[in-house]
């Protein structure tokens, strides 16, 4: 049975570039790797057949080769630079080189972390640390310095972070050679794996340090200094570089993370760089007119005038008393939001003097807004009483 074109069996132009190869390789491999159809024997010889035409059409003297006189120049049955040697003696090498970094680079290892380069996987960075803070919205506004305490891995002081007792050092792992990585074969292929005897470090520690077990690195909490700038908001994350974990055996380390939570105010609510807040205003205040004095999210406090005639709902803007605006001299504005309360638990006279004013409010005059209400409210119920009886 003839085998199937090279450029035919990745569905791509003979003209294809580099990049449309590894492309059509990644969707076709992905599709029929074993791993996928276990037990599916078509899978399997399809996906030998596509590893087979990219490890050619990839490698530029080999497609020459194949542009040129097909299948022949590498089966030995033409004329071609490739009679009379097979395809390894041409050069095919599907255990290492570009062919091995495409695959690793879709499907990973099997049992770890990948490599490049076929190194061993030395020095592994510490993880990322998390550490969540709530601060008041005043903090927020101004700013402030805080002092944290983080638990977390850091590089045993004994042995340096080598993992190794005093006296003595890491050797070569036996297993994988110190490459931290051993090859098996499997049918068609050969795949790369992390070492299991040394976890992909290619050494071992035959006498571990006796306060980080080999490890290089011991619990222990961090005691840090953290700037909260002014005008964070809620949400806002910090990072402070190389203050997470130690990494393994003197692996660099990892970050911490600071998420900042701002706890609810009992006056302001924010929005942004502003501030809005609700201020009760006695009912006789809001019918005379006059001032009253509010608390600002900066410790001070600010005169409001309020005019006469002042509804519920009415607001007020004080420019420039906002919340702060981060890496800038500039500041949000607050907004006074009026709530006409009124009066409560009346003495006798005062009664009497509501009643007598009461009686001397003009219709549409004193309350246009509630007379204009219930008018338009009384012509609606005229106009369906008239329906009714028609």
């Amino acid at each position: 049975m003839d085998k199937q074109d090279y450029y035919e069996t990745l569905g791509v132009d003979r003209s294809a570039e580099a990049a449309e190869l590894k492309s059509a390789y990644r969707k076709l491999a992905m599709k029929f790797h074993p791993d996928r159809n276990a037990g599916d024997k078509t899978a399997e010889q399809k996906f030998k057949e596509i590893n087979e035409a990219y490890a050619v059409l990839s490698d530029d003297e080999k497609r020459a080769a194949y542009d040129r006189f097909g299948h022949a120049a590498f089966d030995g049955t033409g004329g071609g630079p490739g009679a009379g040697a097979g395809a390894a003696d041409f050069g095919f090498n599907f255990g290492g080189g570009g062919f091995a970094d495409i695959f690793d680079e879709m499907f990973g290892d099997f049992t770890g972390a990948r490599t490049r380069g076929g190194g061993a996987q030395q020095n592994m960075r510490g993880s990322d640390l998390r550490y969540n803070m709530e601060i008041t919205l005043e903090e927020a506004f101004k700013g402030k310095q805080a002092t944290i305490r983080v638990p977390s891995a850091s590089s045993c002081e004994s042995c340096s972070g080598t993992g190794a007792a005093k006296g003595s050092n890491p050797t070569t792992c036996p297993t994988c050679q110190g490459r931290g990585r051993v090859r098996a074969q499997q049918g068609f292929f050969t795949i790369e794996r992390t070492c299991t005897s040394c976890q992909g470090q290619g050494q071992v520690i035959d006498n571990p340090c006796l306060d980080c077990h080999g490890s290089g690195r011991v619990s222990k909490e961090k005691t840090l200094s953290v700037t909260i700038p002014a005008g964070v908001e809620d949400g806002t994350r910090i990072r402070l570089s190389g203050e997470g974990e130690a990494g393994m055996r003197g692996g660099g380390t990892g970050d911490l993370y600071i998420f900042l939570t701002i706890a609810p105010h009992r006056y302001f609510q924010r929005d942004g760089a502003n501030i809005y807040m609700r201020v009760p205003i006695p009912m006789t205040k809001a019918a005379l007119g006059g001032t009253v004095e509010v608390p600002t999210v900066d410790g001070g406090r600010a005169r409001v005038t309020i005019p006469e005639g002042t509804q519920s709902g009415h607001q007020f803007r004080l420019r420039g008393k906002g919340m702060s605006v981060m890496r800038s001299t500039q500041r949000g504005d607050m907004y006074i939001r009026a709530t006409v309360e009124t009066p409560v638990k009346l003495s006798k006279r005062q009664k009497e003097l509501l009643k007598e004013f009461d009686a001397e409010s003009k219709p549409g005059k004193t309350s246009p807004e509630s007379e204009g209400f219930f008018s338009k409210v009384k012509e609606a119920w005229d106009d369906l009483t008239e329906t009714e009886r028609d």
